[in-house]
């Protein structure tokens, strides 16, 4: 019998022995190995044996005996691939964890060069990542020599894949596994740009990665080993799988906490100014500024050498910021369907004042001025003082509304500043650019609420228009996309057009102002009066009266924009029905929507009944449609008996004339217990012709 054959031999005798009798055929192999001890076949089935036994030590030795004399063999690969695939995953599994101890039996030389040979053996990118950063988790030393080109790879295999966002199974790798081992590493020594570079990177993923859509939470595929997680955004119990991960290897937590640890471990490897290592963003912020200030009065070459710090920065307090900001005011964008009983807010003019005296209001009214290029931009004189930057906008809220009021103006204000801070020089505008364009920000949606929001509040009305109209395409096409009908979504699509109107009356552009108005009020429902008057008393300023550049940040309910849109039409109506021409149509509307809030318009109806009997008659066909305050129809039947006009809401005056004119406003007086919301709801739907022709 030949060698080969009598090694068959010997290894079939001891497979045949190994259900009967265990350690005979251990025996015989052992009597085999030593008889022909460069044979494969018989230390493999001699390692099979202690490995189904799952006896882990003697298992771990003579893998390692196989792994040395016979390397090149295609069966020693695939068995050290099923024990990596083991050590790559978490699996709690028993066989799992047998595996993993006799991997950790070997010395420590073994299991690296194990793991760098098994690392050539893979072709996908992917699995030869996990593969490598293995390895890097477990020899440190290795760092230095693959840490790199390990993060370069991941980076290129993300560009090569063409993937349209950031938020992907490389990038994950290589911002939460790769980065931290280089960064932390005291013998790695980089250069700047590629620390920028790598900062700039993961800055990216977890903003994007906070910031993701509702649709993007909808990847998951089938049943999956965790359940439950907790998205590190605004939406709490949602799962999420990155495309290439395990629901489990998808999970961040705390991205904003560990970015703001990156910052301080970056700031401290490029030596930047005053650099300690930063507790919250708002320190962050309150640093570059100082920087910032000291660095203006010194040279130019300082400058520079501090951009890249104030630039990098400033633009994470900025994304921080507001997505804190708008988390608050549009939850949605983050919370998906979890988030239905959560309204968005939307930022307006605050019409507080809108019952003032007329000619109190037309000192503040729009006026036109020139620019530079020759070009107007309509403002109102508020508006100067902000653009100015002499002092800020105030912003008014319902706190009872917004139990996190305070914060999230906070944050807006934190946002506003870094955006304001990464303008004040050419130098960091232009880094900023790069890294604004290089994000594709135009695209993102929660972002574009924000800019808008801030124009507005920097009284840069024609450019909100401009960012509100590119943001109502942008919010169409996230709802198809979501497939979402609800009153929730269908309100959040009108914000846009909500604060349109409010752009169009702060440029004196009346008309188009209406004409949004009503566009929003037509799907609308009306609640019952007393309790929205309840919810407005709270709103009452208590303070005196501002000079009505203020904001106010209203929910974006009916309960909320109904009131505000009778607000805004009777700020479009009231300086045209007060000029010194006749307009009884614009009277007859300011008339009808004084109603709303009674007694607040009080006055501004008395200086109405005034202008009336100075011109001795007053024609309103809708009056009897419309008109249905005691207070209100009180006030036209004294008028008529005391002769103080002639013809009072008539078209002229027959025989009989104000006997039917007094049985007309006792059967209006029956009306006085409607819900005046629904009255006024009405106006503005079946005149909505009128009203928007009545104005230029």
């Amino acid at each position: 019998m030949s060698a080969q054959g009598d090694c068959e031999f010997l290894v079939k005798r001891a497979r045949e022995l190994v259900p009967q009798d265990p350690y005979a055929a251990k025996a015989w192999l052992i009597t085999a190995r030593t008889l022909y001890p460069t044979d494969f076949n018989i230390q493999y089935e001699m390692y099979s044996i202690e490995r189904n036994a799952e006896r882990t030590a003697s298992a771990g030795r003579l893998l390692y005996d196989i792994f040395v004399n016979f390397p090149e063999q295609p069966v020693v690969w695939r068995e050290i691939a099923v024990i990596t695939a083991a050590l790559r995953n978490d699996s709690q599994d028993k066989h799992a964890q047998f595996l993993k101890g006799v991997f950790e039996t070997l010395p420590g030389p073994v299991q690296c060069k194990m793991l760098l040979k098994a690392t050539e053996q893979c072709f996908n990118t992917l699995e030869k990542a996990e593969m490598l950063l293995l390895l890097l988790k477990r020899f440190p030393d290795s760092v230095v020599q693959h840490g790199v080109s390990l993060g370069e790879s991941l980076l290129e295999a993300e560009t090569v894949e063409s993937l349209d966002t950031p938020v992907n199974c490389f990038r994950k790798l290589f911002v939460c596994d790769v980065l931290p081992l280089i960064l932390n590493n005291p013998e790695m020594r980089l250069p700047v740009s590629l620390l920028y570079k790598y900062m700039h990177k993961a800055a990216e993923f977890y903003i994007c990665y906070v910031t993701r859509e509702p649709s993007a939470d909808g990847q998951i595929q089938g049943a999956q080993e965790v359940g439950g997680l907790k998205s590190p955004g605004r939406g709490r119990g949602q799962r999420y799988v990155i495309d290439g991960l395990s629901e489990k290897s998808s999970v961040v937590t705390e991205p904003w906490e560990r970015l703001l640890e990156m910052v301080g471990v970056v700031g401290s490897l490029c030596d930047w100014q005053g650099e300690k290592g930063s507790r919250s963003y708002s320190e962050l912020l309150q640093r570059v500024s100082e920087l910032c200030r000291y660095m203006s009065a010194a040279d130019a070459e300082g400058f520079a050498r501090c951009c890249g710090q104030i630039v990098t920065c400033c633009t994470l307090v900025l994304f921080h910021s507001a997505f804190h900001y708008v988390s608050a005011v549009q939850p949605s964008l983050f919370q998906g369907h979890a988030s239905l009983s959560s309204c968005p807010w939307v930022l307006l003019e605050d019409l507080s004042s809108v019952y003032t005296d007329v000619e109190v209001e037309r000192k503040h009214t729009h006026k036109k001025r020139k620019l530079a290029d020759g070009r107007e931009k309509t403002m109102s004189s508020d508006d100067e003082d902000v653009l100015a930057k002499g002092r800020g906008r105030h912003i008014v809220v319902n706190k009872a509304e917004m139990p996190s009021w305070a914060e999230t103006l906070e944050h807006f204000r934190t946002a506003r500043e870094s955006w304001d801070l990464l303008h004040s020089h050419q130098s960091l505008e232009t880094e900023f650019v790069k890294i604004y364009s290089a994000w594709k920000t135009e695209m993102w949606m929660w972002f574009r609420i924000f800019l808008t929001d801030m124009t507005i509040y920097q009284g840069q009305y024609r450019k909100a228009l401009s960012s509100l109209g590119l943001m109502s395409s942008l919010q169409l096409q996230q709802n198809q996309n979501q497939n979402s009908l609800s009153n929730s979504s269908s309100l959040e699509t009108q914000r846009a057009i909500i604060q349109q109107a409010s752009c169009h009356y702060a440029l004196g552009e009346y008309r188009m102002a209406c004409e949004k108005l009503l566009e929003v009020v037509g799907g609308l429902m009306p609640q019952n009066h007393e309790a929205v008057k309840s919810s407005e008393e709270q709103r009452k300023p208590r303070s005196k009266s501002r000079k009505g550049n203020d904001l106010r940040l209203v929910p974006c309910t009916s309960k909320s924009i109904l009131p505000f849109c009778l607000q805004l039409m009777l700020a479009c109506f009231k300086l045209r029905a007060f000029t010194d021409n006749r307009d009884d149509l614009a009277l007859g509307h300011v008339i009808v929507l004084l109603q709303y809030d009674w007694p607040q318009g009080e006055n501004l109806f008395l200086k109405a009944v005034d202008k009336i009997c100075q011109q001795g008659s007053f024609q309103y066909e809708n009056f009897f449609n419309y008109v249905t305050i005691f207070i209100e129809l009180q006030h036209f039947t004294f008028m008529s008996e005391s002769h103080r006009i002639h013809h009072t809401v008539t078209r002229g005056i027959t025989k009989g004339v104000k006997e039917d004119f007094r049985l007309a406003m006792e059967r209006q007086v029956s009306r006085c217990g409607e819900n005046l919301l629904t009255v006024l709801h009405r106006f503005c739907i079946n005149e909505k012709i009128i009203l928007i022709q009545s104005l230029p």
